[in-house]
């Protein structure tokens, strides 16, 4: 997905504007919670998110989604990564 077309679709769903997150190469975050909903879009490198046992990797054009609580953890690739993520309360 593009920029624009992420920006859009954030808008139809009523998030606020996202802000642009940037993360260092293989760096990596352990189990944790945020107290709000994201949906973002990776702009450069790529995320590994690991919730329930499982992983997904999510590069350039991906949109992620946590919701509300959501237990989980972050890997980052030899590029680290950098996307823009919308928080909603």
């Amino acid at each position: 997905m593009s920029k624009s077309q992420f920006i859009k679709m954030l808008q139809q769903e009523s998030y606020p504007q996202p802000v642009e997150v940037q993360r260092e190469p293989n760096g990596h975050l352990d189990d944790h919670t945020h107290p709000f909903e994201v949906k973002a879009l990776v702009l450069e490198g790529e995320i590994d998110l690991m919730r329930n046992g499982h992983t997904k990797t999510y590069g350039p054009g991906d949109i992620f989604h946590l919701g509300l609580e959501e237990v989980h953890a972050e890997t980052y690739g030899p590029q680290g990564v950098r996307y823009l993520a919308a928080r909603k309360q």
